[in-house]
C-alpha cells in the first residue's frame, strides 16, 4: 500500500528508509519501503511463498523470524554508513529460519522444509556476501537479515524442545 501511495500521490519521493543517523521509525518502516513498483514485486515473488513455509510452522514462529530481521538490523541502523529499505531483509531471515530449524529440530516437517527451501532458494544466499551483490544492493540488509532468522530458529527450537 505505502508504494502504491508512494508512486500515485508523491512521485516515487516518499521512501520510509532506514537512514544511518535518522529516526528509529526508519527501521520499523524500511521493509515496507520500496525504489518502485519492480522492487517491491521482485521482493514479493520471493517474500510470499517463504512467508507461507515459515507461517506452516505457526504465527509465532512468523513472529520470531520478524523480530529476529528487526533486532539484526539495529546495528546495521547504528554502524552502517548507507540506508537501506526493501524487504529483501525479511526474505532472508525467513530463508535463514527455514534452512535451519529443519537441523535444529530434527523433526520430519521440519527437515522437509529445510531441504524444500535450500533448493527452491539456495541460489540466492551468494548475495549474502558483497562480491555477489549488485552494485546498490544492501547486502549488510540482506546479511542482517538471515542472521535474524538464525536466531529466530534458535529461539523457537530452544522453546520447543
Amino acid at each position: 500500500m505505502q508504494e502504491l501511495v508512494d508512486q500515485l500521490i508523491f512521485r516515487g519521493q516518499w521512501n520510509l528508509a532506514m537512514i544511518p543517523g535518522g529516526s528509529f521509525l526508519g527501521v520499523l518502516t524500511a521493509p515496507f519501503s520500496h525504489s518502485g513498483f519492480a522492487h517491491l514485486l521482485a521482493n514479493s515473488l520471493t517474500f510470499l511463498p517463504l512467508s507461507w513455509l515459515v507461517l506452516l510452522r505457526g504465527r509465532r514462529d512468523y513472529l520470531a523470524v520478524w523480530l529476529g530481521v528487526y533486532c539484526c538490523a539495529i546495528p546495521v541502523w547504528l554502524f552502517w554508513p548507507n540506508g537501506s529499505h526493501g524487504l529483501s531483509g525479511v526474505v532472508y531471515g525467513l530463508l535463514g529460519y527455514l534452512l535451519v530449524i529443519g537441523w535444529f529440530e530434527k523433526k520430519p516437517l521440519s527437515l522437509g522444509l529445510s531441504v524444500f527451501a535450500l533448493i527452491c532458494y539456495g541460489g540466492i544466499l551468494p548475495s549474502l556476501l558483497p562480491i555477489f551483490s549488485a552494485p546498490g544492493v544492501s547486502w549488510i540488509g540482506h546479511f542482517s537479515g538471515f542472521i535474524g532468522g538464525l536466531l529466530a530458529a534458535t529461539f523457537v527450537a530452544r522453546n520447543n524442545s
